[in-house]
């Protein structure tokens, strides 16, 4: 109990609230927030190399009651109908290969009654970010292929506006893009695919890279065990001394110490000398000679 007594301070205290939370911190919120990313990213991998697998298919065959199915995304379907030029809107903020782009997005009504948000590709401002000329689509019926991806929302005040004649937007999100422009439009959007009627620059594929979270992941949970472990060799040390203390042994050495002696007595009988005890005695307290004796010891009798 006089031990226990002995860490009920106010630091020891601290102390372990800290490391307990750290501990906690990394098994179940730091731990989890990176192997989540890491299995989404590789959720996202696996769609990717099976829609690159399959064929394209029929619209209707991946959405059901205007909105695409589960694990649709990026899977490629046909669809056949008539782009709304008058509809367009351009996404802002977007980089291409490292350079600024826009985005067009055109509503596509397609044969079956249903509209959908069509993501043209990208065009590059021409002098600083100004918005360029955008080629119109083809104003006839036409059948086109495309990617299926999934909305990616809208940030408070971020909402659509109209600046330099366009309708322009931070965010691809259908619902409040057709609210924007009075149609309303199926959910997710269609990314076009190369050689389309009414494509502009193509948008490449995300690499397959699975990033740096799981390894991230693996870091936290190494340091929600450390903490703890730490900790308790900070208490058993405490421990230690405190009974060395009390019962009036000699606490060990440090490493630095014992190491410094071990290389005197190596010096020592590389060259044959003593090696003087840190222990001395106060001024002629040791052994003395005359001094006849020591001439004769070293030039004889």
């Amino acid at each position: 109990m006089r031990v226990l007594r002995n860490f009920l301070r106010p630091g020891w205290i601290a102390l372990a609230i800290v490391v307990i939370a750290f501990a906690v911190a990394c098994f179940w919120v730091l731990a989890p927030w990176q192997l989540g990313k890491n299995s989404r990213t590789e959720h996202q991998n696996d769609l990717i190399k099976r829609a690159e697998s399959s064929q394209p298919v029929p619209i209707g065959d991946l959405y059901q009651d205007g909105r695409p199915v589960e694990d649709a995304e990026w899977s490629r379907v046909s669809v056949t109908g008539r782009y709304l030029p008058d509809k367009q809107a351009v996404v802002r903020l977007r980089s291409i290969e490292g350079s600024p782009a826009y985005e067009v997005l055109t509503p596509f009504a397609a044969e079956s009654g249903d509209t959908y948000l069509v993501n043209r590709g990208y065009v590059k401002p021409v002098q600083g970010t100004a918005l360029p000329p955008i080629t119109p689509p083809p104003s006839e019926q036409v059948a086109l292929v495309a990617r299926i991806r999934a909305a990616e929302g809208t940030s408070p005040g971020r909402e659509p506006r109209t600046e330099a004649g366009a309708t322009q937007v931070y965010s691809i999100d259908p619902e409040v893009l057709g609210r924007a422009v009075d149609v309303p439009l199926a959910a997710g959007y269609l990314q076009l695919t190369d050689d389309q009627p009414g494509g502009l620059g193509v948008i490449d594929l995300p690499q397959l890279d699975s990033g740096p979270y799981l390894s991230y992941g693996l870091q936290w949970l190494a340091f929600g065990v450390m903490a703890p472990l730490g900790l308790g060799y900070f208490v058993w040390s405490e421990v230690k001394q405190r009974r060395a203390a009390k019962t009036g042994a000699p606490i060990p050495k440090k490493p630095r110490e014992r190491g410094r002696r071990t290389r005197e007595a190596l010096a020592a009988s590389s060259t044959g000398s003593v090696v003087h005890s840190e222990a001395r005695g106060p001024i002629g307290s040791g052994p003395t000679s005359a001094p006849d004796d020591k001439l004769s010891d070293r030039y004889g009798r």
